[in-house]
């Protein structure tokens, strides 16, 4: 067991709507170790909760790994363990015990019964940094319908012991019940939340098919939450994302226009960050969200270099892809933050990973050699065209410079002779003047 030194007091870490309950919070951490999975790739999901928790605002204090051979179902980590473990939290003053795993809300309520205090999952753990970070509509809509459909099955109540939808002796009374009530308020939130985010989906899907219209190439940058995404947009485009040192700090994707060498142009979106388990309902609610990369032509898979084992980093990127269609999107592989590495940590990641682009997106380094490896990576989607214009056209052969690469342009009696190199998608708008 491996003691960490508190970090941050925060607000009472709970996966609700409303709750603005600010308190100081002491979070104990429990890891279960399961055949198949090594007790070091254990030890980095924990790492990794622990930094969720201090995002979430409370202080990760201990931690625990638990060997199970089988998931118990009624704990998850078996009642003897869960008895043991509530008498240390109970001698660390701990506030919420937080798990690595998600639970079914049966077990959830045998553990907080066990421990006595707050118990949550790792998926309420993400939906708490959500709900802080969502300051779009959009986003608090995503946020808040994930929230509902995670707490639904975790209504407490004696269910259906206390309907009174039936008929006869011991049936007649007041009526629903509270629970009975909550259920149904929440599906009818639900409901009309689904409605809206559909409505927004489609208004989001329009500007998707007016940038598609404009044939110019969509570029995607995906990759692990805190790899520097937004710092990447803001260096290339000084877009004027929002940056900061922690997980999931940007939700809403914002898209800027990039003019690169050859004269090309890329439409390049931020995306929210990914994580290890990241739960299927937020890939759910965030799908109209994920839908960027999902469009895109390319993905600039961004990858923090400081990271031990960047493999399990791009392994997770790679799993949330293939969840929503886009894992056949071609991919070009950067290495983030290698300003951060020592000599020894820097020639790791060469020997490891000779051909990716290594920039630091902080300071600018390797931002030209990732501009022209984009440029190149985009130059092999394009297609080479001939076209003869009249010279009544001016606008077709303005076109042709300004969406493409012009590599040779001559004059005759009849008009314009352009050799230029277009993106596939753009062969339509001059299959008239081909050649």
């Amino acid at each position: 067991m491996t003691r960490e030194q508190p970090s941050r007091r925060g607000r009472r870490l709970t996966a609700t709507v409303t709750d603005l309950d600010v308190a100081i919070q002491r979070a104990f951490l429990i890891g279960v170790h399961l055949p198949g999975m090594t007790s070091a790739e254990e030890e980095r999901s924990l790492d990794e909760l622990s930094l969720l928790t201090d995002t979430a605002g409370s202080d990760p204090v201990d931690r625990e790994l638990v060997k199970r051979e089988r998931i118990d179902p009624a704990t998850y980590i078996g009642s003897g363990k869960a008895s043991e473990l509530a008498n240390l939290t109970t001698a660390l003053d701990i506030d919420v015990v937080v798990f690595d795993h998600a639970l079914t809300p049966a077990q959830q309520r045998n553990l907080a019964h066990t421990f006595h205090c707050d118990v949550v999952d790792r998926e309420a753990l993400i939906l708490d940094i959500f709900a802080q970070h969502a300051t779009s509509k959009v986003g608090a809509l995503q946020v808040e319908l994930a929230l509902l459909r995670y707490n639904l099955p975790r209504l407490r109540g004696q269910g259906k012991d206390l309907s009174q939808q039936g008929a006869g002796i011991g049936t007649r009374g007041p009526g629903e019940t509270k629970l009975e009530t909550d259920r149904r308020r929440i599906l009818q939130r639900i409901s009309k939340l689904e409605r809206e985010l559909k409505k927004a989906a489609g208004h989001r899907e329009t500007q998707r098919k007016r940038r598609r219209k404009s044939e110019i190439p969509q570029v995607a940058i995906v990759g692990y939450t805190n790899a520097g995404k937004s710092t990447l947009l803001n260096a290339l485009t000084d877009a004027d994302a929002l940056v900061e040192d922690r997980l999931f700090a940007t939700l809403d994707p914002t898209v800027r226009r990039l003019d690169l060498p050859n004269n090309q142009a890329v439409l390049l979106a931020d995306t929210v960050g990914f994580v290890r388990r990241l739960p299927h309902g937020l890939i759910e609610a965030f799908r109209s969200t994920l839908a960027e990369a999902n469009e895109a032509d390319l993905l600039i898979h961004l990858v923090d270099a400081t990271d031990d084992q960047p493999t399990g980093q791009i392994a997770a990127v790679r799993e949330v892809l293939e969840e929503i269609d886009a894992n056949e999107i071609p991919e070009l592989l950067v290495f983030n933050k290698v300003d951060a590495l020592s000599d020894v940590q820097l020639s790791r990641v060469e020997n490891l990973y000779p051909d990716v682009v290594r920039i630091s997106a902080l300071l600018g380094q390797g931002l030209e050699d990732l501009v022209s490896t984009l440029a190149e990576t985009v130059a092999r989607q394009m297609v080479t065209l001939t076209l003869r214009v009249p010279y009544d056209r001016g606008d077709v052969v303005a076109a042709a410079h300004r969406l493409g690469d012009v590599i040779e342009e001559k004059h005759d009696d009849h008009g314009t002779v352009l050799d230029v190199r277009v993106p596939a998608p753009m062969t339509g708008q001059f299959a008239e003047f081909s050649r």
